[in-house]
């Protein structure tokens, strides 16, 4: 196997579908990395059975690679540091998040391989001017260098609108291994799909929903087209996720249930679908799109620190800070829907974790 491919298991376990969390960035009041509750996130992913994690992503916060902040290769460490520790007798995605023009990419996607990362989430955000060839060059060039996750982002956070050709042509590089779909829009969700059914690569490309604003229909949905005389079908296998950095535990059981659902003949869709709704509303509170997603970052972080995962709401970017009533509404959706959230697991979690502590200082 080529140091680039992607490992049999990695492999197996992405086209079966699991839980990728994208993975905030713990601050102190001071706004510097607080090392161990970064530490302390990347153990609560993997306990609460996550199948991987998403690091230097959007949650992750993009200031982390401004030369004066410079850490980018200080989270990837990290959490790779975390997952070799726990030594898990199961496969775990490392995915690690990779932005800007080819010469910052290529950097990004060696360090990644450096720390032993899986695939990289390669964003197209950010490059305005650039021609759809220039950017599939630009992909082609880090498929050299390491599997690719794609990366559909939303114009509202930075991304930009893709014709059908361009992810048509996109599904034919060697290397792309998935596609996360975060348009936020059903038509350009659909023109991904549709792309990657056209292609003889197909089957060599799993699709993950990034659409936090329609998480569990997105996973219940079969797209079927006609391809040359033939139906193609596809689904989304699994999530990478900034709304599932919170309420972990119950994302992973989420999945299982929709996993079981279209196994068994659908039965209980409806009552998936309705739950489809209240997700939607508590991913609201916390990405904040009343306010054009302002308080995202800060809305994950709330939710973290009231489980005691994190110390507070702080961003690298002082201006980024929960939006008026934001508060309120997480108090609405935590009274509103108690069994999708995860604090009783958290607070076992979190127990466990300080008893290893003074064990370890005895």
């Amino acid at each position: 196997m080529k140091s680039n491919q992607l490992n049999p298991e990695v492999k197996a376990l992405l086209h079966e579908g699991t839980v990728i969390p994208a993975h905030p960035l713990a601050l102190d009041e001071n706004r510097r990395l607080d090392e161990d509750r970064q530490r302390g996130l990347t153990r609560y992913y993997m306990a609460s059975g996550a199948g991987g994690v998403a690091v230097g992503v959007h949650s992750t916060q993009f200031e982390i690679r401004n030369p004066e902040i410079n850490l980018y290769e200080t989270v990837l460490k990290l959490a790779a540091e975390e997952i070799v520790a726990a030594d898990l007798s199961r496969t775990f995605i490392k995915v690690a998040g990779i932005v800007g023009p080819t010469a910052q990419a290529t950097k990004e996607a060696e360090l990644a391989v450096y720390y032993g990362y899986d695939l990289g989430l390669l964003s197209m955000g950010g490059l305005h001017g650039w021609t759809e060839e220039q950017i599939l060059d630009r992909v082609r060039t880090i498929a050299e260098i390491m599997p690719v996750f794609g990366f559909y982002l939303q114009p509202s956070v930075g991304g930009r609108i893709f014709t059908y050709d361009f992810w048509y042509q996109f599904a034919q590089i060697p290397n792309v291994q998935a596609i996360k779909v975060a348009a936020f829009n059903r038509y350009q969700t659909l023109d991904v799909v549709r792309a990657v059914c056209s292609s003889p690569r197909r089957n060599e490309i799993a699709l993950y929903t990034g659409n936090d604003d329609n998480i569990i229909a997105d996973l219940l949905t079969t797209y079927r087209f006609e391809v040359n005389g033939q139906t193609v079908e596809k689904d989304f296998v699994g999530g990478l996720l900034g709304h599932w950095a919170v309420w972990t535990k119950k994302a992973v059981e989420l999945l299982a249930e929709i996993k079981a659902i279209k196994a068994n003949g659908e039965t209980g869709l409806a009552n998936l679908l309705t739950k489809n709704i209240a997700v939607t509303d508590m991913n609201a509170v916390i990405f904040d799109p009343a306010h054009n997603f302002h308080g995202c970052i800060p809305g994950i972080h709330e939710v973290l620190r009231r489980q005691g995962l994190m110390a507070g709401t702080w961003c690298l970017n002082p201006a980024e800070i929960l939006s008026p009533g934001q508060l309120e509404e997480i108090d609405r959706v935590y009274a509103a829907y108690p069994d999708l959230v995860d604090d009783a697991f958290v607070q076992a979690f979190l127990a466990q974790e300080a008893v290893i502590k003074l064990l370890a200082n005895k």
